[in-house]
C-alpha cells in the first residue's frame, strides 16, 4: 500500500489511499432534437479487494463498480428514454440493477425530481449506484440546456409575478446583486 503525502488541515500527518470514486456527467444535443445526459459512476481501491460474496477478487486499482446510465429527455425536460451500463460490478446479480430505471420515463427533471426518483425506484428493485447518480443527474441536465433555456427560464414568475428564479439559489438569495440588478422591485436587502 502507498502512503500519500499530502495533508490535510493537520501539519505533519500523512494520508493513506484506501479508496477513489468517480462521478461524472455529460450533457449532449442529439441530431434527432432531444437531449442526453449521461452519468456514470467508478469505484476502485488501491489493494486487490474481495467483495463479501466472496466469489472473486478485484486486483488493486481495477474498477469494482463502473455503472453508467443515460437518460434522454426534451427542452422541456420531459424523459423520453433511459438506458444503464454496468462494466464492472462486484456480484453476479448487479446487471438486472437497472431495469426499473424504466419508470423515469415521462417524469420531469426538476423541482421534486429526488422525491419521485426515491418514490419509484424502491432500494430493493434499484441497483443503489444508479439511484446515487440519478440525483445529481438532474443539475447535469439542467446546465446542459440553460444556455438555450436560459432567457425563459429568467422570465419566469409564479402567480403574483415574483421571478422564479429569485432564491433558487445562492447568487440568487433576495439579497444579492443579481436580484437588486435585474429585479429591482424583489430585492431585499440584508437587515443589520
Amino acid at each position: 500500500m502507498s502512503v500519500g503525502s499530502t495533508t490535510t488541515s493537520t501539519p505533519g500527518v500523512t494520508r493513506e489511499p484506501l479508496h477513489t470514486r468517480h462521478i461524472s456527467f455529460e450533457g449532449f444535443r442529439r441530431s434527432d432534437g432531444l437531449f442526453e445526459i449521461e452519468g456514470q459512476v467508478t469505484d476502485r481501491k488501491p489493494q486487490d479487494f474481495t467483495p463479501p460474496s466472496g466469489l472473486r477478487v478485484v486486483p488493486a486499482n481495477e474498477s469494482i463498480h463502473e455503472i453508467g446510465l443515460r437518460v434522454v429527455f426534451d427542452l422541456d425536460m420531459i424523459v423520453r428514454e433511459v438506458s444503464t451500463f454496468i462494466r464492472a460490478y462486484p456480484y453476479r446479480e448487479c446487471p438486472g440493477g437497472g431495469e426499473s430505471l424504466q419508470a423515469l420515463v415521462g417524469l420531469r427533471i426538476g423541482a421534486g425530481w429526488s422525491g419521485e426518483v426515491r418514490k419509484r425506484l424502491p432500494p430493493g428493485d434499484t441497483c443503489t449506484h444508479l439511484r446515487e447518480i440519478l440525483i445529481p443527474l438532474a443539475t447535469a441536465a439542467i446546465q446542459a440546456v440553460n444556455p438555450l433555456r436560459s432567457q425563459t427560464l429568467l422570465d419566469a414568475t409564479d402567480a403574483g409575478g415574483k421571478p422564479l428564479k429569485i432564491d433558487s439559489c445562492y447568487a440568487y438569495g433576495a439579497s444579492r446583486e443579481l436580484v437588486m440588478q435585474r429585479w429591482p422591485a424583489f430585492h431585499r436587502p440584508v437587515r443589520d
